[in-house]
């Protein structure tokens, strides 16, 4: 083996070092700057609401699951709640409130005396989480009620089922200086005797289930709410929206309602004592209208013949519309005397008759009734007259 040149050595002592160097740049990583420490601070809440009735303000929302670094949120998280006037600064509201991601928050407070006075007037509520060194991603979203003096309770509440629907009476209001002119009345109706789910029919489709509760607003300018069934003047309401057969509950309050931004915000008072109602069909159906009778001359060559004499006098009338009419009733008298019933026992379903049951040179008085499904008759119609000529 050649021995290496001391040239040589110097060379190969160079690559070496240098290829050293190369291996290091590839293992290694140039290292970036550093992250900043994660402050933990738990999302604000976005999906905040707020009630009042009365003078209570009931808060709803719902807790984050993770924080501003998208990373889950463990163990409780303090709960900071404050409320506000305008401009004003947002004064705390006690509260106390420690509650575990993901949870639903809820808080319920009496508004103090300043804020349950007055004239109605904007109040918001905001909701503030904290980390454990007291600092927070900043506020939740706005919530806003009316602060002031709360409308005056409904008294004398009072309900009647009638063929129409449930009509439903209050006291008037007193006329307090201190309440906004806009006040209406909200009524609460609860269904007492929920059924189960109805079969759709062979080929149909299945009657939708009656609502548990609905809302039903008695405004003094316009009608608004769940239900456009609500007719009223300043101290009734008539609920055509029932079902006979079922038992309702009814609540009222008054509620003053405000304009803010373009919203239209509601003071509500409180709930009234509850009335309760049954509503059973008792009520026949509507009387027939418009009957008309005309004496006809039978056809000589007609078989059989459509009277004993040649004579028949036909019927007509208008059809009454109640949904759960069954038919007719026809009634005739003879020179005042006493009304017989001249159809037979099943109700008749449309709105004519022949009646050839008749005799030349007769006058013959006539009414009809409709019956229901149930079996209610009504009263019988005005009557009618026809006389049957000699032959």
């Amino acid at each position: 083996m050649k021995p290496v040149s001391k040239l040589g050595w110097s060379a190969l002592s160079a690559l070496s070092i240098l290829s050293a160097a190369g291996l290091l740049a590839m293992g290694c990583g140039t290292p970036g700057a550093p992250l900043p420490p994660s402050l933990k601070l738990p999302d604000p809440v976005t999906d905040l609401a707020a009630t009042r009735t009365g003078d209570q303000v009931s808060l709803t929302w719902t807790m984050p699951k993770k924080n501003t670094d998208k990373l889950l949120l463990k163990g409780n998280i303090p709960v900071r709640i404050c409320r506000k006037e305008a401009a004003q600064t947002c004064a705390d509201a006690p509260s106390n409130l420690l509650l575990t991601p993901g949870v639903k928050g809820a808080f319920t407070e009496t508004l103090p005396q300043a804020l349950a006075a007055g004239a109605p007037r904007p109040l918001t509520y905001f909701v503030e989480l904290n980390n454990r060194n007291g600092r927070s991603a900043g506020l939740s979203n706005a919530a806003v009620v009316l602060a002031g003096e709360a409308p005056a309770p409904v008294a004398g509440l009072s309900a009647q089922v009638r063929k129409d629907g449930v009509a439903l009476r209050w006291a008037p209001d007193s006329g307090s200086t201190q309440q906004p002119a806009n006040t209406a009345i909200r009524l609460h109706r609860k269904l007492l005797t929920p059924q189960p789910a109805a079969k759709p029919q062979q080929g149909g489709l299945a009657a939708p289930p009656e609502p548990l509760e609905i809302s039903l607003l008695v405004d003094s300018r316009e009608q608004v709410g769940s239900s456009a069934q609500a007719r009223h003047d300043s101290s009734r309401a008539l609920d055509k929206d029932i079902r006979f057969g079922e038992a309702y509950e009814y609540r009222a309050q008054r509620v003053a309602r405000i304009a803010v931004n373009e919203e239209t915000l509601e003071l509500a008072g409180p709930l009234s004592a509850p009335v309760r109602v049954e509503a059973l069909d008792i009520f026949p159906p509507a009387v027939p209208t418009g009957l008309a009778a005309v004496a006809m001359t039978a056809d000589a060559g007609a078989t059989p013949p459509t009277a004993a004499f040649g004579f028949s006098i036909d019927l007509s009338w208008q059809p009454v519309t109640d949904s759960d009419l069954a038919g007719y009733q026809v009634y005739r008298r003879e020179s005042g005397g006493a009304w017989q019933r001249i159809s037979p026992t099943p109700p008749l379903i449309s709105p004519a008759f022949h009646d050839a049951n008749v005799q030349p040179g007769h006058t013959y008085s006539y009414a009809v009734s409709a019956v229901d499904q149930g079996g209610h008759e009504s009263a019988r119609s005005s009557e009618t007259e026809e006389t049957v000529p000699n032959p």
